[in-house]
């Protein structure tokens, strides 16, 4: 038997499993089939409350709609954030769709011509990820006679410790060194760019507050030293994010307040006038909203191990399986979510697809089960769909649902 991950709390421990206060099955009647994702906007929005309440006046919420972008999700997020970071045309175009051109910003490496060109011609802001990106966006807005939004993505001279994944301290395909962002800066303001400040993100999925804390120190003070080597004071300093979630077993939930709190005495210590600050989350905000709902249609014993076999897996949720980015493989947290349950007994959840990396849970300890039950995958409302390989072996798309806070169907 191995651990798996704590189910959200948000979830309780009742079973049937209940999300938005009906069940699973429920929800599976409501959308027609499975497999099925759930997200639930009431915790969302908790998130979102939660956040303003921790963090200082002046933070504004951006969200980094790669973590999910689903359309009604981002329709009911456009209203309770300050803005939307995108990192392709394609999220270009469904931010625009929900918010207005001006709080929604684009970065990412290797931003073709046609890319720079849609975002300029939309009036939306470019973070630059290199001298050459800078000038090129400089070279069309000249040609087409609009003023670009260039904000400068750093790479910074640090690192977020304890991140799940490092954008910082190294060499980098992610920003302008340190030490060339002041320059390049200058570069696009002498140009008659609409220069709007910095993106400095150093890391991401880190559970440990101390640590966030001391980069969003060093965060700020590089910040400042870069504008007082420009001569300029920015409209805006996007902190990043990093703020995780605790998918695995012995991970605690990442103490925001203390974020904020610490946040609030750093940028107390200094005259920042005219320059608003924002913190650009992703999974912490959606992460633990979501469920993956996928049903039994199998149960075999081999070689004394026994089988769940369900009818969804890894082509819809790429990172339970341990195949997105994780050098360890760990047991995301699962239920079985129709009915009470019977005796306990240890089982591994395994997907359709002719590949033995298709294991939703590895020899886990869940009430016995049966075919037609429904297994419950958590912490699946980030990176979960559009982050995995949807058009392997050619199975249907699962359904996706948002619920709760009046949004159902």
């Amino acid at each position: 038997m191995k651990p798996m991950g704590s189910i959200p709390a948000d979830f309780g421990a009742d079973r049937p499993l209940r999300i938005a206060g009906e069940t699973a099955e429920t929800w599976v009647a409501r959308a027609g089939d499975t497999p099925l994702f759930v997200y639930d906007l009431s915790i969302v929005a908790a998130r979102i409350a939660r956040f303003r309440a921790a963090m200082p006046v002046g933070i504004d919420l951006h969200y980094a709609i790669k973590a999910n972008p689903y359309a009604p999700m981002l329709a009911a997020m456009a209203p309770l954030v300050d803005g939307f970071d995108i990192a392709s045309v394609g999220e270009l175009a469904m931010a625009l769709r929900h918010k207005p051109a001006p709080t929604i910003s684009f970065a990412g490496p290797g931003k073709r011509d046609d890319a720079l060109a849609a975002a300029i011609s939309a009036g939306i802001t470019i973070n630059v990820e290199s001298l050459g990106e800078a000038i090129r966006a400089l070279n069309f807005a000249e040609r087409s006679g609009v003023t670009p939004r260039l904000a400068i993505r750093v790479n910074p001279d640090i690192e977020l410790r304890g991140s799940g994944m490092r954008m910082g301290g190294r060499a980098s395909p992610f920003g302008i060194d340190a030490d060339q962002a002041a320059a390049v800066a200058r570069t696009v303001i002498t140009a008659g760019a609409d220069w709007r400040g910095w993106h400095i993100f150093a890391g991401s999925q880190a559970l440990d507050a101390g640590a966030i804390i001391e980069t969003q120190a060093a965060t700020l003070e590089l910040a400042d030293r870069l504008s007082d080597a420009v001569g300029m004071q920015p409209p805006l300093v996007n902190l990043g994010g990093g703020f995780g979630i605790p998918y695995f077993p012995g991970e605690q939930p990442v103490d925001v307040e203390a974020i904020g709190a610490a946040l609030g005495e750093r940028l107390g210590e200094r005259d920042r006038s005219g320059t608003r600050h924002a913190i650009e989350l992703g999974r912490w905000l959606v992460g633990e909203a979501g469920v993956y709902l996928t049903r039994i249609v199998d149960r075999k014993i081999s070689r004394g191990e026994t089988f769940l076999l369900v009818d969804g897996g890894l082509h819809h949720q790429l990172a339970a399986t341990g195949n997105l980015g994780t050098v360890v493989r760990r047991n995301y947290p699962v239920a079985i979510a129709s009915g009470a349950g019977g005796d306990i007994e240890t089982v591994s959840v395994v997907g359709p697809l002719c590949t033995p990396l298709d294991r939703l849970a590895d020899r886990v300890s869940l009430p016995t089960a049966q075919v037609g039950d429904l297994v419950a995958v958590f912490m699946a409302g980030a990176y979960g769909l559009t982050a995995s390989p949807t058009a392997f072996l050619g199975h249907a798309l699962p359904r996706e649902l948002l619920v709760g806070a009046s949004t159902e169907p």
